[in-house]
């Protein structure tokens, strides 16, 4: 079998606002497998300045897999298990190219086109008048469950803004969500969540930054908003550090996004603690292309949950995969009307 990657640089139609600053372009790199007979390709999905496996020799890492291909795939698997972008699409290239269709990874009703996947329109930090039109743009376009990420402009300014949507919207039309991205401090962080919780928000994703465990734990015990963690599951590989984090934090929810911690395998591990633990969950994507988004979206059917989920990103690049993804009226379909650039992906 045959291994190779190429790298693709994701440049956004507008610079997206995070607390970690303005992003502009995005790299990622596709795995492409080849035995002969089948083909199957996977995106490593790296997050820089986010990923645990952001290191000068990333690259050096993907030939490493595309030389020793022909390991054993469980073997494979633990090797990676450090590297969790690379083995995202390892196991992605993998599961590809043991499918009839390349890209389809997950065979359901959502591939079928019978069904959706609900999700959320994402609002990106920016100034108040920035902000509010991007709302608008979620609302007019059917979505009735928002994220906003907070923590980049002034707290007061944001407050503002969520008291002019539930000024308009009951809590019974609007699910509002808000992603801090670890912007608050252990000190403030209970202050912003009572006034958060002033305007019916559903849940914060990591108020503070990763790494609290203690302070986390007792502001997920106190808040009156719930609290999903997210960074906070970057960079735990083995599952009694993960049985841990969740005995200790105690939070409401986590969020999954399969490029951070593992891959499919790694995410259902994650789950399947925090069923045990009484723990709500949800996934999203992390600014992969539409072949990443559209392996993740197939895997997320497949695990029954009707609540919305994070995979609203595919229309952020002007120079994405053309896929079969289409949004409309706050829900993912699968399109095979539309086919995929296999010229893009020189596949």
């Amino acid at each position: 079998m045959k291994a190779t990657y190429q790298k693709h640089n994701l440049e956004f139609k507008q610079p997206a606002g995070t607390s970690r600053g303005i992003l502009k372009t995005k790299d990622t790199y596709f795995l492409k497998l080849d035995n002969g007979s089948e083909k199957g390709i996977g995106e490593c999905n790296l997050f820089k300045g986010l990923s645990s496996d952001d290191r000068p020799d990333y690259e050096e890492k993907l030939q490493w897999v595309c030389d020793h291909i022909e390991m054993k795939p469980a073997e494979m698997m633990e090797t990676l298990q450090e590297w969790p972008s690379i083995l995202f699409g390892y196991e992605m290239a993998m599961k590809s190219m043991q499918s009839a269709d390349p890209f389809t990874l997950f065979p359901s009703p959502f591939t079928e086109q019978q069904d959706s996947i609900p999700i959320n329109g994402l609002v990106w930090m920016g100034d108040q008048d920035f902000m509010m039109k991007q709302l608008e743009e979620k609302l007019a376009s059917g979505f009735d469950c928002i994220k906003l990420k907070i923590g980049a402009i002034n707290f007061e300014a944001e407050m503002k803004l969520l008291k002019s949507i539930r000024a308009r919207f009951r809590e019974s039309e609007i699910t509002i969500r808000v992603d801090a991205n670890g912007a608050f401090t252990a000190e403030n962080a209970l202050s912003k969540l009572e006034e958060l919780s002033k305007y019916d928000v559903h849940s914060i994703e990591q108020p503070i930054a990763q790494g609290q465990w203690e302070e986390m734990a007792h502001l997920c015990a106190d808040t009156p908003v719930p609290i999903a963690l997210d960074e906070e599951l970057i960079g735990i590989y083995n599952s009694s550090r993960r049985a841990e984090c969740l005995d200790v934090i105690k939070p409401q929810y986590i969020i999954l996004k399969p490029a951070l911690v593992g891959g499919f395998a790694n995410s259902r591990e994650w789950i399947n603690l925090a069923g045990d633990r009484n723990i709500k969950w949800w996934i999203t994507s992390a600014l992969e292309s539409n072949v990443g988004l559209n392996a993740i979206a197939q895997f997320t059917y497949t695990l029954g949950s009707r609540m919305p989920q994070g995979l609203g990103t595919g229309g952020l690049y002007t120079n994405n995969i053309e896929s079969p993804l289409e949004v409309k009226k706050g829900h993912l379909y699968c399109n095979d009307v539309a086919a995929w650039d296999t010229n893009a992906l020189n596949f």
